[in-house]
């Protein structure tokens, strides 16, 4: 998933300008190592006109997150749809991303771990990107009174998988690791679908 290059935001209004360089720097370089006076001069807009767009860099923190929650699960999902659609597209998707030369992990929960305590919006705004993530994930599985709870098990594996193709040389690791987690799921749920079949007529 690639980040808006310069060139880009130049040609953009000066509300959009400030919104995307903000989301290349918060994401790259993090939020609280981020200050306006920097995104003030990388977006090449007057304190003025900035704070007329965000009155606080809090402000801006919580449009961030609006932006990349909206920009990510549009991505994710034609991502998947693109890799077939079913829950083997989940490992393809992920590696797309993991492979980014701007990949940084989840914006979501870096923000939560940089300003999570102090800022209690960015908790409720991750809640509710992972919540949407979850119901994406939903939608590979086929249907069953365990699909929830599946999708939210195979989403947790997701985070997880996340964090570790941050941390690791290769991401290869990560995704093999996730692709055990859905194999087992996915063995664990026909199991119970056979055992629970009646049985078959003499």
């Amino acid at each position: 998933m690639k980040l808006t290059n310069a060139s880009d935001l130049r040609a953009l209004p000066a509300g959009e300008r400030i919104l995307l360089t903000a989301h290349q720097l918060f994401y790259r370089e993090g939020i609280r190592a981020t200050g306006i006076d920097r995104v003030i001069s990388e977006a090449g807009v007057t304190k003025v006109t900035f704070y007329r767009h965000f009155p606080s860099k809090n402000d801006l923190i919580l449009a961030f997150l609006d932006y990349r929650h909206q920009r990510w699960m549009k991505w994710f999902s034609d991502t998947l749809q693109r890799h077939g659609g079913g829950l083997k597209a989940l490992s393809p998707t992920l590696a797309e991303w993991f492979s980014n030369e701007d990949f940084r992990g989840c914006a979501f929960i870096n923000s939560v771990a940089e300003v999570g305590p102090v800022l209690a919006d960015v908790v409720k705004m991750t809640r509710r990107h992972k919540s949407d993530m979850t119901t994406a994930i939903a939608h590979l599985l086929p249907p069953s009174r365990y699909r929830r709870q599946n999708a939210q098990a195979i989403s947790l594996a997701v985070d997880g998988a996340i964090v570790r193709a941050t941390i690791d040389e290769s991401p290869a690791n990560a995704l093999r690791a996730l692709e055990r987690v859905v194999k087992l799921l996915h063995t664990s749920q026909t199991k119970d679908k056979s055992q629970k079949s009646p049985p078959a007529a003499l």
